[in-house]
């Protein structure tokens, strides 16, 4: 008789633990189902969000700049004969060495001071290309084939240092175009140029709920500072390096 009732009470709990471990197993499927679920519609969510900002079309900003000063030239060191010498004037533009390496006959990296975007600040590094051309032969639009000589500036590379991966822009370009030339009519001569720098950006999310208007102010006071401070060394470096470069051809004549 006792050994009856142990047999039916360890059935029960048996039968008790069984029940409770079925049950774990069956909850256990189900949040596994859950998560899957969940994982499944963030993966899903994600991949919306981004075929969204592939359709989104990039917006554009883009400032553009020109100089006309008077330029004093001597017939032993023409404004053309300077020029041939990039590496010189690449350094007037560009005086801080420490920021800048030269990478071939005609392009440089620059690691240009950080620029204060939104709430981001940004390192850009920069590829530039300076090219000389002579005789009317593949002037940029609007520049005289009787004009002697151009310098071409040109941005060929950058990259974006010091964003994380939310701040980001999903797809960025760069286009910058410039060009230097002295304008000689008689007996005068004028330093002309212009410099057109462009931005086209897809935003990343976390800035998506800016209004447009306010990124585009935003976007083009800094371009326009980009671009005025470029102008500023053509118009004080570039020119006082000039006049040195002068004074040095006159000592070689003495």
């Amino acid at each position: 008789m006792g050994e009856v009732c142990a047999r039916e009470i360890a059935g029960v709990i048996w039968s008790s633990c069984g029940s409770s471990k079925r049950r774990s197993i069956r909850a256990a499927g189900v949040m596994s189902q859950a998560v899957t679920k969940v994982k499944s519609q963030t993966a899903a969510m994600r991949v919306s969000m981004n075929a969204q900002m592939v359709n989104h079309p990039p917006s554009t900003y883009s400032s553009t700049i020109s100089t006309d000063i008077p330029l004093y030239e001597s017939p032993s060191a023409s404004f053309d004969q300077y020029l041939e010498d990039k590496p010189r004037v690449f350094r007037a533009m560009f005086p801080d060495k420490q920021r800048s390496q030269r990478l071939n006959e005609e392009e440089w990296r620059v690691h240009m001071l950080p620029i204060e975007f939104m709430f981001m600040t940004v390192f850009p590094v920069i590829d530039m290309r300076l090219r000389c051309k002579t005789s009317g032969k593949e002037y940029p639009p609007g520049i005289s084939p009787a004009i002697s000589k151009v310098l071409e500036l040109d941005i060929v590379r950058w990259e974006l240092q010091g964003l994380d991966d939310a701040a980001k822009p999903t797809q960025f370009s760069l286009g910058v175009k410039g060009a230097l030339y002295p304008d000689r009519r008689g007996l005068r001569t004028r330093l002309k140029g212009q410099l057109e720098m462009t931005i086209s950006v897809i935003l990343p999310p976390m800035l998506t709920l800016v209004p447009e208007y306010m990124l585009r102010s935003v976007s083009e006071t800094v371009l326009t500072r980009l671009v005025e401070n470029m102008k500023d060394k053509v118009n004080s470096n570039l020119l006082a390096d000039y006049s040195k470069f002068r004074r040095e051809q006159q000592m070689k004549l003495v």
